[in-house]
């Protein structure tokens, strides 16, 4: 029910039917009968207020965002209860071009809810419900006592406040109103968004009145809080500023004598040191060290020592840290635009992110990058620092020998300066770069300069490295949020405590068809472009099976710096044709040019050779720059007592494995009917051809096991197969390493079904199909199933007599 007051009020009990025009505020909430100038700016409103001048008598709602930062607000970023309004008067604001600026003179109405916004263009339009309002009797001893009080604490808050004109007194007190008094007062106090929204919201106007006395309350105790502060704060200024005085005096003597304000490098740093982030113990130092300067003379050494000392603590980035780009989608963006494969180090470097973006903080890890020369895992850092927009930073430790290197000298010897770590921070600028730490499994250890090996302890334990000790600066400075990533071709040179504290991850050498990928993306451009064709000759291109030739036969690494070598003399032997006769003899470089461009092929692969001859099995050796295929030869030749001879440049393993792949062949030979006076009167000759090229490993067990069954039956070995597998005595297949390249090798050299441990098939599956398309793999779990795949029923031509003669017999 509506209440009958004195004095004129607006009709607040208002209804509008179908669409209405709505009227965004930001930080402010406007009340039920009040009149108030609102400044507008933004587009929308613009459009909305051109429109209500050209149709005066039209309604509109009122509503608030409830978030003042968002300058395009949606029906999302609105608070639902507003109030129906009328449009006064505008005014355009004096200095303003155009009608960028203006400002409405608002009158409130009812209060109403906005259900619904169907339009957001040229402004907002919606429908909305009205929500009457419950108004006090005007008999209500208790409710017209309740305003004449809020009046008196509005005014006493008004009073102690510096945000509110005083005339709002004198606005108050005319207001005889009690309903727009109170909707006055609601509107026009500095309160916070949301104490407002909840006075909007009751629906009663004892209930609002009640609110809003408690809030003006609140409100006069956080000013008494704030004028005792003062007072406090005031008392402690005034010893403040006696001191100030004091050394205001000192000042003054100082410059009589000549000393002044101390000289202008004292300035700068001073300067400086006022900028800096760092906390309140190295401030003390250097205050403490600063004032030193104004006790030395310019002219000696001391002075120049102490003065570069400070000079290296305000270049220092305290507490200063670029923001991570935490985008992942980017992050796998760049990781894979600079680097192909790598899926491990990516995996790892997008996962710390991810922590990251959960988190907010944590500290870095620890990454040790190892595996052959050449695979790129120097210039992995830089993308990883692109990736997190983190600066980059990168420090050599190849044949580093001197302790103080990472630590500094102390500042007692001549000649003292931080050490590389520091400098390095110092370079970046921020306290969280991405550090490379080159070559770290080529640091000296134990010279007499120290050990640099256990300095680097302290840098790479996330446990320690928060408070790292620079033996130059003498203070602590905190590396955790530094990203270390250390690269090491060989970690068994790397002292095992530090190894320890390290997450190892292997970058393996490329296969040839992560080279072909890396030399299409990556070499070839950056050669053409070096090399001035790409303006001279836009159309040259090579083609897949030129790059798989100069990977396959002219290059032998892990790695791509010969393939990028390679490439170079190509493009640049053509760059040199291009400028002698204008014109390229080609535009497409095949094969068959490359021998013209690179000369004779240096080196070659195997390739399939048949199973015309017993005793010659293909094997699989996995090598530092890729697979390979390996034959297994194995002759018999008559002599007593039967004999093994190994050959072929093999290792202590590999020597082994022969050893037992016969010992086994012995003691099961009667499952492939080998008469066992064999081994007493033919001796064994085993040999692995490249016998320049040293072997070892247990992979080849059960090669060596299928060649001497295949020599001692003079059976066929089945086409085109190759396997790989070590065996025990009791005949049992073991998995073996290096399947990817083992797969590819044979795929390469024409080979089709592949025999290996039942235990390698999860190897096998992690593989990507265009790589296993082709190949037929046989998973075994002992020889004997090796032998039924491998061994056909078929002779070859020729095969050896094995019959005992009478005399043999005999003997």
């Amino acid at each position: 029910m509506f209440a009958d007051y004195d004095g004129d009020v607006p009709e607040l009990n208002v209804q509008v039917d179908g669409d209405v025009p709505v009227f965004v505020t930001r930080n402010l909430v406007i009340f039920p009968g009040v009149v108030i100038p609102v400044l507008v700016g933004r587009k929308a409103t613009l459009n909305l207020v051109k429109f209500l001048e050209e149709h005066p008598d039209t309604i509109f709602v009122v509503v608030s965002q409830t978030d003042g930062d968002i300058d395009n607000p949606t029906a999302q970023d609105l608070h639902k209860t507003g109030i129906y309004a009328r449009l006064v008067r505008v005014f355009d604001m004096p200095g303003t071009p155009g009608n960028e600026s203006r400002t409405a003179i608002i009158q409130g109405l009812g209060r109403c809810k906005l259900t619904e916004v169907v339009s957001e263009e040229p402004f907002m339009i919606g429908r909305a419900e009205a929500m009457p309002e419950e108004l006090a009797d005007k008999n209500d001893k208790e409710f017209i006592t309740a305003v004449k009080d809020m009046k008196d604490i509005a005014k006493e808050y008004i009073h102690m406040s510096d945000e509110i004109p005083d005339e709002n007194k004198l606005a108050i007190d005319n207001i005889e109103n009690p309903v727009i008094s109170v909707n006055y007062v609601c509107t026009n106090m500095p309160f916070n968004v949301t104490d407002k929204f909840h006075l909007l919201d009751e629906n009663t106007m004892k209930d609002r009145l009640f609110r809003l006395m408690k809030t003006i309350n609140r409100e006069i105790q956080f000013q008494h809080l704030r004028h005792n502060i003062r007072t406090k704060t005031r008392e402690d200024l005034d010893e403040q500023q006696r001191e100030y005085f004091l050394h205001q005096q000192l000042k003054n003597i100082q410059e009589e004598l000549g000393d002044g304000e101390g000289t202008p490098e004292k300035k700068e740093l001073a300067e400086k040191g006022a900028k800096k982030k760092w906390s309140e113990t190295i401030a003390k130092v250097f205050e403490k060290e600063l004032g030193k300067l104004n006790t030395l003379n310019p002219q000696s050494p001391d002075y120049s020592v102490q003065l570069n000392y400070l000079q290296t603590m305000v270049s220092l980035p305290w507490n200063e840290y670029t923001e991570d780009d935490l985008d992942l989608k980017r992050a796998q963006r760049v990781l894979d635009r600079d680097h192909y494969g790598m899926e491990k180090v990516k995996e790892r470097i997008l996962e710390h992110i991810a922590v990251l973006k959960l988190k907010g903080n944590m500290q870095s890890p620890i990454i040790c990058l190892y595996g052959p020369p050449g695979v790129g895992k120097t210039s992995l850092g830089k993308s990883i620092a692109e990736s997190m927009k983190r600066k980059y930073v990168r420090m050599s430790l190849g044949g580093l020998h001197d302790e103080s290197e990472i630590r500094g000298h102390r500042r007692t010897y001549i000649g003292a300066m931080p050490g590389r770590i520091i400098k390095n921070l110092q370079k970046a600028g921020s306290s969280n770069p991405v550090f490379i730490l080159d070559e770290i499994d080529k640091v000296t250890q134990n010279t007499h300069h120290g050990d640099p090996s256990s300095a680097l302890l302290e840098v790479l334990d996330p446990e320690q490295n928060n408070a790292f000790h620079d033996n130059y600066l003498d203070l602590d400075y905190d590396l955790s949020k530094v990203l270390f990533i250390a690269t090491a071709n060989d970690i068994t040179t790397i002292p095992k405590p530090l190894l320890d504290r390290m997450e190892l991850i292997e970058v393996s050498g490329y296969i040839t068809e992560e080279k072909i990928e890396i030399a299409k993306r990556h070499l070839f451009p950056k050669a053409f472009e070096n090399t001035g064709l790409k303006a001279a000759a836009a159309d040259l291109k090579i083609n897949k099976a030129a790059f798989e030739k100069i990977i396959e036969s002219y290059t032998r690494e892990s790695g791509v710096r010969q393939l990028e070598k390679q490439i170079n003399k190509v493009l640049r032997k053509l760059a040199f044709k291009q400028a002698i006769d204008e014109k390229l003899p080609y535009d497409k470089i095949t094969p068959t040019e490359l021998n013209e461009l690179l000369g004779k092929e240096p080196f070659y692969r195997d390739i399939y050779q048949g199973n015309d001859y017993a005793g010659v099995v293909t094997g699989l050796a996995w090598t530092s720059v890729g697979g390979e295929i390996l034959f297994i030869e194995t002759s018999l030749s008559k002599g007593k007592p039967g004999k093994l001879t190994l050959t072929g440049n093999l290792g202590d393993v590999m020597k082994e494995s022969a050893i037992i792949a016969l010992e086994y062949v012995k003691a099961h030979a009667a499952t492939i009917d080998v008469d066992t006076r064999i081994f007493d009167n033919w001796n064994i000759h085993i040999h692995v051809p490249e016998g320049a090229t040293p072997k070892d490993g247990p992979s080849a067990g059960i090669t060596i096991a299928t060649s001497i069954a295949s020599a001692l039956t003079q059976r066929k070995v089945r086409k085109n197969i190759a396997m790989t597998g070590e065996i025990t005595l009791r005949g049992k297949v073991l998995p073996v390493g290096g399947i990817k390249e083992k797969m590819l090798a044979a795929k390469r050299a024409g080979i089709t079904d592949i025999v290996m441990c039942k235990e390698n098939r999860k190897d096998v599956e992690e593989i990507l199909e265009k790589y296993r398309k082709g190949l037929t793999f046989h998973y075994v779990e002992n020889v004997q199933e090796v032998w039924q795949i491998a061994l056909t029923d078929e002779m070859i031509q020729n095969p050896i007599d094995f019959s005992i003669t009478e005399e043999e017999k005999k003997k």
